[in-house]
């Protein structure tokens, strides 16, 4: 019951806090709150007995990233970000994708039981450093790939933003 309870306070300060990062104006303040929830997701990590994802969360995301995306913020030109619209032609579209998001939550929470892959099972495989590695490089090579590729593309488009806001 008690692990019941930290679990929802995690899941609590998780879903706010996701919700403050894109809400908020003030760019540093998203940040902020995005330091917030990794804390928070290493947390639940702690609770899987995943103590190495959690690890690497913290070190990976609320390290390396966070502090990428706090240059990127503070490169960019923060004062005339802050004077635009925050995409209110889309709120319709996340409103949308949040219902839908939600309603899946609630009716497998309603269903009682979530459906698992036996090749995935931490008791099969073990949740250590090695296993996950083996696991990584590769039966899931192919997506870890593009996955780096993606976050290759985001650090290349933030500086060409950056450098081009720096040249006007």
């Amino acid at each position: 019951m008690l692990l019941k309870g930290i679990f929802l306070y995690f899941a609590a300060v998780i879903l706010l806090s996701a919700v403050l990062m894109i809400t908020r104006r003030n760019p540093v303040h998203s940040v902020v709150y995005m330091l917030l929830l990794f804390f928070h997701i290493a947390g639940v990590f702690v609770l899987l007995n995943a103590e190495f994802l959690a690890a690497v969360q913290l070190i990976v995301y609320a390290g390396a990233i966070l502090i990428l995306y706090l240059f990127v913020v503070m490169l960019l030109n923060v004062d005339k970000e802050k004077l635009g619209s925050r995409a209110h032609r889309f709120w319709p579209w996340m409103a949308g994708f949040g219902i839908l998001i939600a309603g899946e939550v609630v009716l497998l929470l309603l269903r009682g039981s979530f459906p698992v892959n036996p090749e995935l099972s931490v008791q099969q495989t073990g949740a250590g450093a090695e296993a996950l590695g083996i696991a990584l490089y590769t039966r899931y090579l192919i997506p870890f790939e593009i996955a780096s590729v993606i976050l290759l593309v985001g650090l290349v488009g933030a500086v060409m933003l950056a450098k081009k806001t720096i040249k006007e």
